[in-house]
């Protein structure tokens, strides 16, 4: 009798497989934000246990603090310390080893070199950079700050923050013209950072450095907000004006990768945002390669 490959590279060894483990996380598994209350009978469907069997296992997480039950409705939702043990796990988690894969793969299907940024004293400071193998390269420094107000990453980042925030950063840096295509006025950046953050990424278009031009895209934690930027630039010659939003839907794809191995799914905001960004970004069968990494 033929016998199905396990393709799951994942799952244990046959040998060591523990029947009663596997239904714990199936269990756990059918509980999203959008589902975050599930009864014994929905729950029982999901998994394909028998009722009885479901209740048993929820009673024993339900002691164990995994699984906590509703007084009134008895219906079954995460308990605080599934809570307790995600955070253990995004502490552990170093952004730079993180972000490497997503850099990487970023830059192989671009063409492009790759930044890692975050924002810091009101400039943007870059803390990991992938060079693409090309000819033509961005003369950019690990550890140097960068002009929030005239960067792809610094505006990305900048549009996490509230208008007092982004006036306050602006009137202590100054908003200097690097160039002929740099925004120099504060209400028109404010404009510019609402469209960022309706359309999910920033570009900078000669902005800082005369033929480079740059996109970036908001890197998110477990509660939402912005704790980094993501992006690649390249000569103008390369990153032409028509390559923007193939390129722009490459970055937001590393960028939604990364931002979920640090917790973001879990996070209303970054839904909203990516239902928000989907619906106004063409689609591509072709999905970064970067993505691969975790999934």
């Amino acid at each position: 009798m033929a016998t199905t490959a396990n393709t799951d590279t994942n799952a244990a060894p046959d040998r060591y497989r523990i029947q009663a483990v596997e239904r714990v996380g199936a269990i756990l598994e059918v509980f999203s934000t959008e589902e975050p209350e599930l009864g014994v009978t929905e729950i029982a469907g999901r998994t394909g246990l028998h009722k009885s069997t479901a209740h048993r296992f929820l009673v024993n997480l339900e002691a164990v603090g995994l699984l906590e039950r509703d007084a009134k409705s008895q219906r079954y939702r995460l308990g605080l310390r599934m809570f307790e043990m995600g955070g253990i796990v995004l502490e552990q988690m170093s952004l730079w080893d993180e972000a490497l894969p997503f850099l990487e793969g970023l830059v192989r299907d671009s063409g492009e070199t790759g930044h890692l940024a975050v924002l810091e004293r009101g400039e943007a400071i870059y803390i990991e950079k992938v060079e693409a193998r090309r000819a033509l390269r961005i003369p950019s420094a690990m550890g140097r700050g960068y002009p929030a107000h005239a960067t792809s990453l610094g505006k990305v980042l900048l549009a996490d923050l509230g208008e007092d925030e982004v006036r306050e950063i602006t009137s202590a840096h100054g908003m200097a013209s690097y160039t002929r295509t740099t925004t120099t006025d504060v209400d028109r950046l404010l404009a510019e950072l609402a469209v960022i953050r309706e359309q999910g990424y920033a570009v900078d278009d000669e902005e800082y450095d005369e033929g480079l031009r740059c996109v970036g895209a908001p890197i998110r934690d477990h509660t939402g907000r912005f704790v980094a930027a993501l992006g690649i630039g390249g000569p103008v010659t390369r990153v032409t004006p028509e390559r923007v939003d193939e390129l722009a839907r490459l970055v937001i794809d590393a960028a939604d990768g990364l931002s979920r191995r640090l917790g973001a799914s879990q996070s209303g905001a970054f839904n909203r945002a990516a239902r928000r960004v989907r619906a106004t970004t063409p689609t591509t069968p072709r999905p970064s390669a970067a993505l691969n990494v975790v999934r």
